[in-house]
């Protein structure tokens, strides 16, 4: 079948969701399928290209930053997605579309255009976001919302969590399925603490993500500043408007010696930081799945999380991970201590998360979303 795929973002844009949608589309073209994206434009990105099989259309939407959208960008996507598509000749079976919010009206408007399905994948801020501006509390976007759910042919949630909160606060009355994203391991050159600019001797502690308010990087830091190991570094790995921020808290904290902003990092250099870290953080307020942590437990780091999002889905306490409350620095400090001075239980959690991580194949994720294709394309 031909496959059309609506995202706001894709790679090098955005996050986990973009790439999720990235290791989907090519799995699709690897079992025969055609995929065709609709994703965003900017930064000296070409306006179109093929990439592993899977064209890729971008519309320009003056998008400034590789890590976030700004509201104006995302304002702009289903218009100029429009317009995007109208200039290229595009034939699609079905409209798989990512983000219910912004990506759903384009994705819905183009599966009633030309009769096809839609496959709507709801993701984590596009339904639920503690932090900021939130869809469930903006009375135009809730409504938006509602309608798009309760009108794709089949929605697609990455965890019971976004399928309980979709429920709950648009009163959609359907069935959800519950697809996890897929992940493929990635394939990186290993390289030394040396070589990174990192001390043997200490035990460091690493997070990856955008610096936003919604991934708790604040509290991370106050936690890191509670910890008792003197010789504790933390990594943490990514870009955003939180990082000025981020650095005062680190020099009020009198951590700033120890707390290192990397910024933005290459995929590889970002592997390789994770390779050579000691235990993985991940403290966001929510989190719609955290494709972050595969990559921990492709490593095989043990892993400190809060427990509310997508991660409880396969993350068990004391198995894989300790979990702990969203904002609740004490609380973080402790089991970041537990971890640093339990190496026996760091190394169960090593080979635990290894293991588990096979449930995520990628082939096997893509067949489940095969199906539900091939059920709405009957009718």
């Amino acid at each position: 079948m031909n496959i059309l795929v609506v995202n706001f973002e894709y790679p090098p844009l955005g996050g986990g969701g973009g790439v999720a949608t990235k290791k989907l589309a090519e799995g699709w073209v690897q079992t025969g399928h055609g995929v065709t994206v609709i994703t965003s434009g900017g930064l000296d990105l070409p306006p179109k290209e093929i990439l592993n099989g899977v064209r890729i259309i971008r519309a320009p939407v003056m998008r400034k930053n590789l890590a976030t959208a700004s509201l104006l960008s995302m304002a702009a996507f289903s218009p100029a997605g429009l317009l995007t598509f109208i200039r290229n000749k595009v034939c699609f079976d079905i409209v798989n579309t990512h983000f219910s919010i912004p990506s759903g009206p384009l994705g819905h408007y183009l599966a009633r255009k030309y009769k096809a399905p839609n496959v709507l994948s709801i993701h984590g801020a596009d339904i639920y976001d503690p932090t900021r501006f939130s869809p469930k509390d903006n009375f135009f976007l809730k409504r938006i919302n509602k309608y798009l759910l309760d009108n794709a042919s089949a929605v697609v949630a990455q965890s019971k969590d976004i399928c309980s909160k979709a429920i709950h606060y648009y009163r959609v009355h359907r069935s959800i399925d519950i697809i996890p994203l897929p992940y493929s391991p990635i394939e990186f050159k290993h390289t030394t603490r040396k070589e990174l600019g990192l001390f043997p001797d200490r035990h460091y502690i690493v997070s990856v993500g955008r610096l936003v308010k919604r991934k708790g990087y604040g509290y991370l830091i106050e936690a890191f500043a509670r910890t008792k190991d003197p010789r504790a570094e933390l990594l943490i790995v990514g870009d955003g408007p939180e990082l000025e921020p981020l650095r005062q808290l680190a020099r009020e904290r009198a951590v700033a010696d120890r707390v290192h902003l990397l910024g933005y990092q290459t995929e590889e250099r970002k592997f390789q930081y994770l390779d050579n870290a000691d235990l993985y953080v991940l403290s966001s307020e929510h989190e719609g799945f955290g494709i972050v942590l595969q990559e921990a437990m492709q490593i095989g780091l043990p892993i400190v999380s809060t427990n509310v999002g997508g991660q409880v889905d396969f993350l068990r306490e004391g198995y894989n991970a300790l979990l702990v409350s969203p904002c609740d620095p004490s609380a973080m400090a402790e089991s970041i201590d537990r971890l640093l001075g339990n190496p026996s239980l760091r190394e169960r959690m090593r080979i635990n998360n290894i293991t588990d991580l096979t449930s995520f194949d990628v082939t096997t994720v893509c067949n489940k979303y095969l199906r539900i294709f091939r059920r709405v394309l009957k009718g």
